[in-house]
């Protein structure tokens, strides 16, 4: 386990799959991450690459060949992280490709991610090195779930999703079954640039959004404000998802999606895959901040 801290927050990163479990008052103790009940589900803030959800089959081609690919990559559970730089406020941790991981994806890679801790802001920094001779292709994100109601005395029906502009993007539904983006889409936003959380918000699996003005959304009690904020000015497209009647909601900026229900399979032609080419370096960021209030 890898802990940062300063006088506001206390972190805690697992070595696992570099995953983030714990965000921590270091006044009050006040827990704003998902414990990871396995009865429910057993994650915390799971790290996405090299795809994002679901691919058809969990397969993919590229030149010809079929691969297989688990739902969100290989990046989550895997323990061959290794940590290259630690102080007390920021801790990098790097991924290799090694002969395992080349068997699931052709490529020879570096993917690295550093925490950083800055009063009361954790900064998520990925980036991606190809070190192959030929481009490779990917899609990164991230999978933070946090713990709502923070307070025992409340509901989650006394939270809304707050974005930082008025909204119209609908959510792209997936099919139940196999995990694949449908053509379908859905309105959610209740008052412009809210979505109120409802116990059964969720019953279709995530919500989708590939066109989102905002590019920061604050999970926010009606009566008492904000409890925290998440900024993705790198990403694209945002996920929100839970369990339905769980007491947690995942705010997940993705630079990809999953499969669609019409695709070919290459991976070449998946949407939202970024194309990065031999010897070069890609880093995308996002933040978590957690409202002062609640720190007290």
């Amino acid at each position: 386990m890898t802990i940062l801290k300063n006088d506001c927050l206390k972190v805690n990163i697992k070595s696992k799959g570099a995953e983030l479990c714990s965000i921590q008052s270091v006044v009050n103790k006040k827990e704003f991450v998902w414990q990871a009940n396995p009865d429910v589900w057993g994650s915390h803030a799971p790290n996405l690459f090299p795809i994002i959800g679901m691919m058809k089959d969990s397969s993919y081609i590229y030149n010809s060949k079929m691969y297989h690919m688990p739902k969100h990559g290989f990046v989550r559970h895997n323990e061959a992280f290794k940590i290259e730089k630690h102080s007390d406020t920021k801790a990098s941790f790097n991924l290799e490709t090694n002969d395992e991981l080349h068997e699931l994806y052709p490529f020879d890679f570096e993917f690295s991610i550093t925490y950083e801790l800055i009063d009361n802001v954790l900064h998520l920094h990925h980036s991606v090195k190809n070190r192959d001779s030929k481009p490779m292709y990917f899609s990164v994100g991230g999978h933070p779930a946090f713990n709502c109601p923070i307070n025992t005395n409340e509901a989650y029906t006394d939270y809304v999703l707050e974005f930082e502009y008025p909204e119209t993007s609908e959510s792209h539904l997936l099919n139940m079954s196999s995990g694949l983006v449908t053509n379908d889409t859905k309105k959610v936003f209740s008052e412009g640039n809210k979505i109120q959380l409802k116990t059964d918000l969720f019953n279709e699996d995530a919500l989708i959004f590939k066109d989102l003005k905002s590019r920061a959304v604050s999970l926010k009690h009606k009566e008492k404000g904000p409890l925290l904020k998440v900024e993705f000015d790198d990403f694209s497209y945002l996920g929100i998802w839970a369990k339905p009647n769980a007491p947690y909601v995942c705010i997940e900026p993705w630079l990809g999606i999953a499969d669609a229900e019409t695709t070919n399979q290459k991976l070449k032609d998946k949407e939202g895959m970024i194309k990065l080419l031999p010897n070069s370096t890609f880093n995308a960021s996002y933040s978590i901040e957690i409202d002062k209030a609640h720190l007290s």
